[in-house]
């Protein structure tokens, strides 16, 4: 009987125990999921501004000592710096679209605005070059009507743009935002690190601290081998596009900037372009302009082994393999996050390899 009753009794106790167990794990996931949705409109631009801090790092620490170790003046002219970079061309360029936006409007109430007639060698250009000259030249002669036969797509590419535009919006308070949390992580680099180093120790035990290092080499190097050979890539665009007298070089090289760094061909921009300036230019520089082009466009085939992956123990294909796949799964913020993701899965598939006893004895015969 009295056996009975203890069993009874344990019984009780650890459905007690089960329930307050329960009870504490399922308020422990309300607070989880709580501060996850708080924090949610703030993850993509503090994972921004992480990324950008270690990407300047090794810029700032130059900085810090030409400053006598003035690290927190050193990471405010960086954010007064990188903020100006991002806000002046913006606040410029925004400035100019709507005055020529307004003026365009203004010309098509007044009846004032005219199109010149298209070049004869507008025909030359394979496949589009006849519907463009017609096309063309409805809009010269009465541009009312080409409005009217094409106001479904004007309305669709109006669509398309006031979205991209929102968008971009969108965009630019999220790197300003990630811009001035890079600075405070900057200016306090010794506990950004130290609590990192501690979380991932934590989280992984004694590898931690090693693939801090390695995620933060990793995104250095896509920063390096993806937006440095973008960089290069836009800039020897825009130096071709001035010289050959293209319109809008400045707004033509920061597309190209866009292509490559989503890891599309410059050609894509390039090419039209360079379709465009046989209207007007002699054969021969439109030609060399042509060929510099595809240049450029395949230029990132022989930049890549130079830069990506630099600095890191890990292959090249690996890197590259989780930036674009990365980026077609997230973003432009996959770039880095599918690279340090796919290393850190390389660094443990090898360690599972080389820590596997039957590797060990086919390596030892």
């Amino acid at each position: 009987m009295e056996e009975n009753k203890l069993e009874l009794t344990t019984d009780k106790q650890f459905v007690k125990n089960a329930v307050e167990s329960a009870i504490r794990i399922g308020l422990i996931f309300i607070l989880v999921w709580w501060a996850y949705q708080i924090m949610l409109p703030f993850i993509v631009p503090v994972l921004w501004g992480a990324i950008i801090a270690i990407a300047v790092a090794p810029f700032i620490g130059k900085l810090e000592n030409i400053l006598n170790g003035r690290r927190t003046l050193a990471s405010v002219l960086f954010t007064l710096l990188a903020l100006s970079l991002l806000l002046l061309p913006t606040i410029m360029l925004s400035g100019n679209i709507v005055e020529n936006i307004q003026n365009l409007a203004h010309a098509l109430r007044e009846g004032t605005l005219t199109i010149p007639t298209p070049p004869e060698r507008i025909f030359d250009i394979p496949i589009i070059g006849e519907k463009l000259h017609t096309i063309w030249t409805l809009a010269s002669e009465n541009i009312d009507a080409a409005v009217s036969q094409f106001a479904p797509q004007i309305k669709m590419v109006g669509g398309i743009l006031l979205k991209g535009a929102g968008g971009a919006l969108a965009s630019l308070i999220q790197f300003v935002v990630a811009i001035i949390l890079a600075g405070i992580f900057l200016a306090n680099t010794n506990a950004s690190v130290k609590a990192t180093k501690n979380i991932a120790t934590r989280i992984f035990g004694a590898q931690g601290v090693e693939w801090v290092v390695l995620s933060a080499a990793t995104i250095r190097s896509v920063v390096q081998g993806v937006l440095g050979i973008a960089l290069i890539q836009a800039t020897f665009a825009g130096i071709g596009l001035y010289m050959i007298g293209a319109p809008a070089p400045g707004i033509l090289a920061l597309l190209v900037l866009a292509v490559a760094i989503v890891q599309l061909p410059p050609l894509l921009i390039l090419g039209p372009v360079a379709a465009y300036v046989f209207t007007y230019a002699d054969n021969t520089p439109a030609i060399i302009f042509l060929v510099y082009s595809i240049i450029v466009s395949m230029s990132d085939s022989f930049l890549k082994p130079l830069l990506l992956g630099r600095g890191v123990d890990i292959p090249m294909l690996v890197i590259l393999l989780g930036a674009i796949g990365g980026m077609l799964m997230s973003g432009i913020i996959g770039l880095f996050l599918g690279a340090v993701i796919l290393a850190l899965a390389y660094k443990l598939f090898v360690a599972w390899i080389h820590d596997d006893p039957s590797h060990e004895a086919i390596e030892s015969t």
